[in-house]
């Protein structure tokens, strides 16, 4: 399987093998398995097989039967057909591409052990692959020159990820791995030396293989773990100019490989620029949100209708059953096939009626989308987007991280991207249509403090 947790299993065989084998050592053997010594790596990590313990190692990965599995996990490519390898599912229901994750933490923990400086981590994690997939489609739209998504062909035991368009460099599950190895490495170069005897499976174990449950909800953890990659690789780079960060890493590129670089040219310049536009939209303002296949989405009954976008309304929603938060990718995945299922063999709708559905597992699903007409607030469908907190919200607040994916990000995502219309006003369901307390007294004293809420 190309899971999260098989490839921590297979970390954790190779550390039980061989005890006292250090995580930097492991993950730098890791490199040389997949082959991932190019000219930048080495500038900043130095060549994998410059190891002192390299006769351990070879017997426990590079030599042992573990190799093809761990050089068929890590090697990133992207097949004519679309499919998308070197990449794992994780726990969350997101898709990541290990390479850049181990570059990361390696980054980090070399940072810790030898006392440089963490100024490789973004060039290795990010700025490289985002910088060339700027450049190398320069002839098309900057919101093309990122992505795309995907979906596996089965979540519980995957195997196969195909892309849902063309694959740029810098595809989702890239990105994805980009900002783990990120977060993770600059973690790490920042723990003290006594908190630095952690294995390797620990480390992945700690940021993707966590429990949330009612007591311990999203807003409760403290510890960085996957749902909120976006939030944190935002609050790290943030601050820094980017452009100027991407500039210096295609110099470094060209450096390397000893091309010409001009960096004065203005066609360069305008393409990291606009691409740094589409990047912080796409992956930083807007939410990550499960597409439908990911859930297991049944296909649309008839023709779908198109919505006539910017829409003038947000109508907010809980889904009173399911009547509990779900806490994990497959429960929320589990609440979606459902509602799905009762809208359309119950109610004999064409699809499950909301425009998107939050869980409180960190994510946003999607339900009709963007373009398409939904069935969720009677005779205000053409005009407005339905969006739905799963839960009973009643006598009880949902997570404030789920409020907050609607609040700041969906809307903010929404109205960016041409969605939304920049005066939109949010309404509760109630408003709008007699005879329902949705979406809950609790949710809706709650909503009616948020910007845009009209009485």
């Amino acid at each position: 399987m190309r899971s999260m947790e098989s490839f921590i299993r297979a970390v954790q065989q190779v550390e039980d093998s061989n005890p006292g084998l250090s995580p930097l050592a492991l993950v730098r053997a890791l490199r040389r398995t997949a082959g991932h010594d190019d000219g930048m790596t080495i500038h900043f990590l130095g060549a994998s097989y410059d190891l002192n313990d390299t006769d351990v190692l070879e017997r426990s990965i590079l030599n042992a039967t573990s190799f093809s599995f761990f050089d068929k996990a890590i090697h990133h490519i992207v097949t004519d057909q679309g499919e998308e390898r070197g990449v794992v599912l994780a726990p969350d229901g997101t898709t990541v591409a290990l390479a850049p994750l181990l570059l990361g933490i390696e980054s980090g923990l070399k940072v810790k052990m030898v006392g440089t400086q963490a100024v490789g981590i973004f060039p290795l994690t990010l700025g490289r692959t985002l910088g060339l997939s700027f450049l190398s489609l320069q002839d098309i739209p900057p919101f093309l020159r990122l992505g795309p998504n995907g979906c596996w062909d089965n979540v519980e035991h995957p195997k196969v990820y195909k892309l849902s368009q063309p694959a740029t460099l810098a595809t989702d599950a890239i990105i994805n791995g980009g900002m783990d190895g990120l977060i993770l490495g600059m973690d790490l170069s920042s723990l003290p030396m006594s908190e630095q005897s952690r294995n390797l499976s620990e480390i992945l174990k700690g940021y993707y293989s966590f429990t949330l449950n009612e007591e311990q909800s999203l807003d409760a953890v403290t510890s960085h773990v996957s749902p909120r990659r976006r939030e944190l690789s935002r609050s790290l780079l943030e601050s820094l100019d980017l452009q100027n960060q991407i500039m210096e890493t295609l110099a470094l590129v060209w450096k390397l490989e000893k091309t010409e670089w001009i960096a004065q040219d203005t066609g360069i310049q305008k393409a990291v620029k606009d691409g740094l536009q589409t990047f912080v939209h796409r992956y930083w303002d807007c939410p990550q949100i499960i597409p439908r296949c990911q859930w297991g989405a049944k296909a649309y009954r008839g023709t779908p209708i198109p919505l006539s976008l910017p829409l003038q309304f947000l109508y907010i929603h809980h889904t009173y059953e399911p009547s509990s938060p779900c806490l994990s990718f497959p429960s929320c995945s589990r609440d979606m096939r459902a509602m799905q299922r009762f809208h359309q063999e119950h109610r004999g709708w064409s699809d499950i009626g909301y425009s998107f559905v939050v869980g409180s597992d960190g994510y946003v699903y999607e339900g009709r989308g963007w373009n398409r007409l939904g069935t969720h607030t009677r005779g205000h469908n053409a005009i407005g987007y339905g969006v739905s907190i799963i839960g009973n919200y009643t006598a009880t607040l949902p997570s404030r991280h789920a409020m907050n994916l609607i609040r700041h990000q969906l809307v903010r995502c929404a109205v960016d991207g041409k969605g939304l219309a920049a005066n939109f006003t949010i309404y509760g369901h109630r408003q709008v249509v007699n005879y329902t307390a949705c979406p809950g007294d609790a949710l809706f004293s709650e909503i009616r403090s948020w910007d845009h809420f009209r009485e």
